[in-house]
């Protein structure tokens, strides 16, 4: 059976939240806030009957503020997680899906990491800075619960390796994070754009197998790591 789930907003008064047009919507009755954190738990609940993710805007990324649900479910969710966790060979099957999703984890990183140094192309006198870029970013991309571009799968695993690195470019080796930036529409995807191309050109030297500058905003990041 499929559910109704909505994202919304904090309300500006209690027992209300808004809606992403902003229309302030009154909580059912019956319903009670289920804090985030526990992912089974969470899953259970939605599987169980409509719910209302909250959300807030810390930055540039959107945190959860836990799911809006009937109370009983979220009463019912609990037992039902607590009586599992509580079986005598949960813990031995615990460890086991840890391992799964561990091994799972490193295979995609190494696939990650090839995948930035087939986009690097560095020639092959610098095949060691390749490598070690290519760590710098997986390290920086992969951690599951990230959020960055190289944890979706919406697009092919080079493309993701290529925007990751770029990203990585240009917080670590161009002046983004200081540059004060005009507040107009488009212009911080207009900079963004100005030094993406700027990052490809400095990769040009090591591509063509040129001897490396030490004063090259790449070789200056990875000295800071």
């Amino acid at each position: 059976m499929t559910h109704e789930h909505k994202t919304v907003k904090p309300g500006r008064r209690p027992g209300t939240v808004l809606s992403d047009s902003g229309e302030e919507l009154t909580l059912p009755a019956g319903w009670d806030l289920l804090p985030p954190g526990d992912g089974p738990l969470t899953k259970l609940v939605k599987a169980k009957g409509p719910t209302w993710l909250i959300q807030v805007k810390i930055g540039r990324r959107l945190m959860s503020r836990g799911i809006w649900a009937k109370g009983d479910h979220i009463r019912e969710a609990r037992e039902e997680v607590s009586a599992k966790r509580t079986a005598p060979d949960y813990d031995r099957k615990r460890e086991q899906e840890l391992a799964r999703k561990g091994k799972k984890h490193l295979e995609y990183v190494q696939e990650f990491s090839a995948a930035v140094v087939d986009f690097l192309d560095f020639h092959p006198r610098h095949a060691d800075l390749a490598a070690q870029l290519a760590r710098a970013v997986a390290e920086h991309a992969t951690p599951v619960g990230s959020g960055t571009v190289a944890r979706t799968e919406r697009i092919p695993v080079a493309d993701r390796a290529r925007s990751a690195l770029i990203a990585w470019l240009r917080h670590q080796a161009t002046e983004y994070d200081r540059m004060k930036i005009e507040r107009i529409k488009g212009r911080r995807r207009e900079v963004r754009r100005e030094l993406a191309a700027r990052s490809l050109t400095m990769l040009q030297p090591y591509r063509r197998g040129e001897e490396a500058d030490s004063g090259c905003p790449l070789q200056r990041a990875l000295r800071r790591l």
